[in-house]
C-alpha cells in the first residue's frame, strides 16, 4: 500500500502567484505556515514569499506577525522556522491529541506483537492524515511522519475512511481516480468500487504493494459510536504477511479502541469529528 509512496506531506500547499486581492490576513497567514514540511522545517523570507505566493514585504510582515503570537520563531542566521505555540494549540486537537490519548496504549500492544509500522490516521477532506505511528528500529523502509498526508485511493488507512466516507465523496472519488503506485490491486475505478465495498463488507481491507517496495497492509476503522472516526493499520514486508496474524490482530486492536471511545463517553472524540467537510 501507498503508506510508503506518498511523500510526507501529501498534495503540496500551492504556490506561485499572488495571492487574490482582498484575501483575509488569516488566509494568507494560514498560506504562509503551509509552505513548512518535513524536506524544508528552515525558510528564508524569500523561500517563504516564493513557496506561498505571498509579495516578500507582506511575507515579512506576516512573518513578524506570527513571531509575536509564538507561531514562528527566527534562528539566529535569519531563517524562519514554525514556533511552539502551534504544538501547544495542535496538542489540544481531539482527532488528534485525544484520539490518540485513547488509542496509545492499545497501539503499543499491537506494536510489541508485530514489532512492524502501526498507523493511525483520521480523514482530513481528499486526504488521510497520519495522527500517530510506532515503527521498529528494523522496520521495512517506508516514507512517512505524524502530521504528513497519505492518499485515500491506494493506502490501507485511506481505503477504509473512504469506504465508510458520505457516498457523494466516495463517488467523487471513483469518479476521479487516476491509477499510481500503492494497491496492486486497484488499476480502474471499476476496481476502487469493488475494494471499498469489500471494506464495508468485511470492516477491514488487505493490501499489497510492488514499487518502490514489497509491502503490505491490514487496516480497520475505529469507531466513536455508529460513525467511523479513523482507520488502523499494520504495514510489513509481503514475505510472510498472510501468516503472520496482521489481520485478526488490528481488527481486534481497532476494537478495542472503539469500546474505549464509547466507554469514555465520547469525550476524545466530538460527535461529527471524523467526517467533517469544506
Amino acid at each position: 500500500m501507498n503508506e510508503t509512496s506518498s511523500s510526507d506531506g501529501g498534495a503540496p500547499p500551492r504556490r506561485g502567484g499572488r495571492p487574490a486581492e482582498g484575501q483575509p490576513v488569516i488566509d494568507r497567514a494560514f498560506a504562509l505556515l503551509s509552505v513548512f514540511d518535513s524536506d524544508h522545517r528552515a525558510l528564508s523570507l524569500a523561500e517563504l514569499a516564493q513557496r506561498s505566493g505571498i509579495p516578500r514585504s507582506s511575507a515579512l510582515r506576516l512573518a513578524r506577525s506570527l513571531i509575536h503570537v509564538g507561531a514562528l520563531e527566527r534562528l539566529d542566521d535569519g531563517r524562519f522556522v514554525v514556533g511552539l505555540r502551534l504544538l501547544e494549540t495542535a496538542s489540544l486537537a481531539p482527532r488528534g491529541h485525544g484520539l490518540r490519548s485513547v488509542a496509545m496504549p492499545f497501539m503499543e500492544d499491537l506494536f510489541h506483537v508485530t514489532r512492524q509500522h502501526v498507523l493511525l490516521a483520521v480523514r482530513d477532506q481528499q486526504e488521510a492524515l497520519l495522527v500517530e505511528r510506532l515503527s521498529a528500529l528494523d522496520a521495512s523502509p517506508v516514507h512517512y511522519r505524524i502530521g504528513g498526508r497519505l492518499p485515500l485511493t491506494s493506502t490501507g488507512v485511506g481505503l477504509v475512511l473512504l469506504a465508510f466516507a458520505p457516498v457523494a465523496f466516495q463517488d467523487h472519488a471513483i469518479a476521479t481516480y487516476t491509477p499510481g503506485q500503492g494497491h496492486d490491486g486497484i488499476r480502474t475505478p471499476a476496481d476502487l468500487r469493488r475494494v471499498l465495498a469489500e471494506v464495508r463488507r468485511g470492516d477491514h481491507v488487505f493490501g499489497r504493494q510492488s514499487h518502490p517496495w514489497q509491502l503490505s497492509t491490514v487496516a480497520a476503522p475505529v469507531r466513536n459510536g455508529d460513525e467511523v472516526v479513523a482507520a488502523l493499520s499494520v504495514v510489513a514486508p509481503s514475505t510472510g504477511f498472510a501468516d503472520a496474524g496482521y489481520g485478526p490482530a488490528v481488527r481486534a486492536t481497532a476494537r478495542a479502541i472503539s469500546r474505549q471511545l464509547e466507554v469514555d463517553g465520547r469525550r476524545a472524540m466530538p460527535a461529527g469529528g471524523g467526517c467533517t467537510h469544506r
